[in-house]
């Protein structure tokens, strides 16, 4: 008996069965009487806890920041130690993975946008310099018109790297998307991400885990880049895969010859030219992104 709570059942039970006064059973039991006349005055969290374990199965892997990020924006404010507390007492801590990965969880299917600006699916893709050395490209497209939005290489690209590229790619297109759909990779899934979503308001979707069809759009454009630029180019160095990548994406979305096989999904047309005729007021992605300050010094130029 270490917890105060415990004695005080040990107390109330020695009582019960043996019928002695409190002052003897605390005396026997080592209890202070104060201790055992106590009486919780915390107020019934009975319905936040069956919140943070209907969020904890449905996500899985998220630890109780990332659940407290979620509770914040359902309208649910609390102190991150006392919801720390609850979700130490439900036992909803994250095991550590073992063997093999297995797809978990369940999938809504989407419904598909009807119009530019409306859904973005953004994705990793991998690749080496000709001197071994590997470097990382964050690919961003539109679901509506197919246009590539961006793509974005570098040595490494965290959370807060993906968040700002996002926050340039409003800017430059002058709206936020409704819903961005992704994986489940630890850059899609971080604080980072949560609250960028939650404080621009966009709806993130993640995908069942080991489901890649469910983001059909992004997946298929990442077969073509890596088929028609990525093993087709030798990159040298960062500044020349960035620059090697903004001539492909112009190309793609503006300039690609549009036979049946290309783009067939649109008709023939280039990405631009199909959300153009569909929405008049489009303006086509032309703009190379303007580099923040922390960049510009000491990595160049990145589209």
């Amino acid at each position: 008996m270490v917890t105060p709570a415990a004695r005080r059942d040990a107390v109330a039970h020695l009582r019960a069965e043996h019928g002695v006064s409190e002052r003897r059973a605390c005396h026997v039991l080592g209890a202070d009487r104060t201790s055992a006349r106590y009486r919780s005055r915390r107020p019934d969290d009975t319905g936040i806890r069956e919140r943070l374990r209907a969020l904890s199965r449905e996500r899985r892997r998220f630890g109780y920041r990332r659940l407290h990020l979620l509770l914040a924006r359902e309208g649910i404010e609390m102190n991150q130690k006392k919801l720390r507390r609850l979700y130490r007492e439900e036992k909803l801590q994250v095991r550590r993975r073992g063997g093999r990965k297995r797809a978990l969880g369940t999938w809504a299917p989407l419904v598909l946008p009807n119009g530019p600006n409306q859904r973005w699916s953004p994705d990793f893709v991998s690749d080496a310099f000709t001197d071994g050395r590997r470097f990382r490209i964050l690919a961003v497209v539109d679901d509506f018109s197919r246009e590539w939005l961006a793509l974005v290489a570098d040595t490494s690209l965290s959370g807060h790297r993906v968040a700002r590229e996002l926050d340039a790619l409003i800017w430059q297109r002058g709206a936020k998307p409704r819903t961005i759909v992704s994986d489940n990779g630890t850059e899609l899934t971080s604080i980072a991400i949560l609250s960028w979503s939650q404080e621009r308001s966009v709806d993130w979707h993640y995908i069942a885990p080991g489901k890649p069809m469910q983001n059909g759009f992004v997946e298929s454009f990442n077969g073509r880049l890596r088929d028609e630029c990525l093993n087709e180019t030798l990159f040298t160095s960062i500044r020349h895969a960035r620059i090697e990548l903004a001539a492909w994406k112009e190309d793609y979305n503006t300039i690609r010859p549009h036979s049946s096989r290309p783009h067939s999904s649109l008709g023939g047309a280039t990405p631009a030219e199909y959300a153009a005729k569909a929405y008049p007021g489009h303006a086509p992605d032309r703009l190379a992104i303007t580099p923040t300050t922390s960049h510009q010094s000491n990595q160049g130029l990145y589209f």
